[in-house]
């Protein structure tokens, strides 16, 4: 099969391997038909996360069509059309049982907090992803969902991550009727945030970023206020003033690692390969929030050892609230909004792109060129 594969920072390309196998009773082969780059496949991209091995194929939003099946696979038949949370997980454990499946205990030698992702490096499991023409599927029978008939293709992708992390962030945050909410960030999960904090009742929505294209598509997709942090001298004294010098009630970090930060850790995170990454956005929402409020964070982070703010969160009695999205847990209150017409995802995708141009792809998504928010890639097998 033609799969994406990792040969180092920056460097990826399209190469021959071999098709997956059942290695294990319950695993599924499923045949990608449409799959995307996600804003955390960027930190592989650019180097930022730790044990990211050479020869990895990324991808942990993908839908497909079932190929094959385990002997001990009961859920799924060959040919069914399905979508897959980027969560790999057993459904039996302690955390498994209480919904937590970004947290699974049994799929994850490597780690003692994150659960298994698809494509995401050996620090996650070290599963390939999706980016691919085919994919293993491990614990089919407990993953995967049948999409429903009425159900888009672009849409059941999103709900495989982007749009149930962003319902998620916004769910983390605990958002009171007529609440201030901020999010930092106008990418997919930004966006998707900005939207569900109107659909919990939200009576404000901010959505910051420094890329006026995805700050327009916040405006018109997400009915939010927003605001490009480069036009201001302080963004947390802009937000205070535009909140009666109190601050958000919930402030949404959708950035993550990949937020701008100062040059001492660009240099760190991008260049040294010391730190994933940058903690500017997360001191942001720290210091934007009001007192006794709430921080909920669903942008991917790596080790880091720049200072957050935590003694100012402490001293402000603010909340903090992250995880990985347990994408299954959230997709029949997503369902029932999009079937009833409060969400469209597919709404924020801006290029198809064919698998055999993906390094091409991920050079667009990376260097924020065309104005690019939401990529879907197309293997030539679909």
């Amino acid at each position: 099969m033609r799969a994406m594969v990792y040969r180092g920072p920056y460097k990826i390309r399209l190469e021959d391997k071999p098709i997956p196998a059942i290695e294990h009773p319950n695993d599924a082969i499923v045949r990608v038909t449409k799959a995307a780059i996600c804003g955390s496949d960027l930190h592989l991209y650019h180097g930022m996360m730790p044990d990211t091995r050479v020869g990895t194929t990324f991808g942990h939003e993908f839908i497909g069509v079932v190929e094959k099946v385990g002997p001990s696979v009961q859920n799924l038949s060959v040919g069914d059309r399905v979508m897959v949370p980027f969560n790999i997980f057993c459904g039996s454990c302690y955390f498994c049982a209480r919904g937590l499946y970004s947290n699974c205990h049994n799929v994850n030698p490597n780690a003692t907090a994150v659960g298994g992702i698809y494509g995401y490096s050996h620090t996650c499991g070290g599963y390939d992803g999706g980016q691919a023409e085919f994919v293993r599927v491990p614990f089919a029978d407990v993953g995967p969902s049948i999409i429903p008939d009425r159900l888009d293709d672009e849409d059941a992708l999103l709900l495989t991550d982007a749009l149930a992390t962003g319902y998620f962030g916004a769910q983390l945050g605990n958002i009171a009727e007529g609440d201030t909410v901020v999010v930092f960030g106008a990418g997919p999960v930004g966006l998707f945030a900005a939207k569900s904090a109107w659909l919990m009742g939200a009576g404000r929505v901010i959505v910051i970023d420094h890329l006026e294209y995805r700050l327009e598509k916040a405006r018109t997709f997400a009915h939010a206020e927003t605001i490009n942090f480069v036009d201001c001298d302080d963004i947390v004294v802009k937000m205070k003033r535009t909140t009666d010098h109190l601050g958000a009630d919930v402030a949404i970090d959708a950035a993550g690692a990949e937020a701008d930060g100062n040059f001492l850790q660009h240099v760190t995170a991008t260049k040294l390969k010391l730190q994933g990454g940058s903690p500017i956005a997360l001191n942001w929402a720290i210091d934007s929030v009001r007192k006794g409020g709430t921080v909920s964070v669903v942008g991917a982070y790596g080790p880091m050892f720049s200072a957050v703010k935590f003694g100012d969160a402490f001293n402000k009695g603010l909340t903090l609230r992250m995880n990985q999205c347990p994408v299954k847990r959230e997709w029949p209150r997503l369902l029932s909004h999009i079937k009833n017409g409060y969400l469209k995802p597919n709404d924020i995708v801006t290029h198809r792109i064919p698998l055999e141009h993906i390094a091409e792809g991920y050079h667009i998504f990376s260097a924020k060129l065309d104005d690019c928010i939401k990529p879907i890639i197309v293997p030539t097998a679909s």
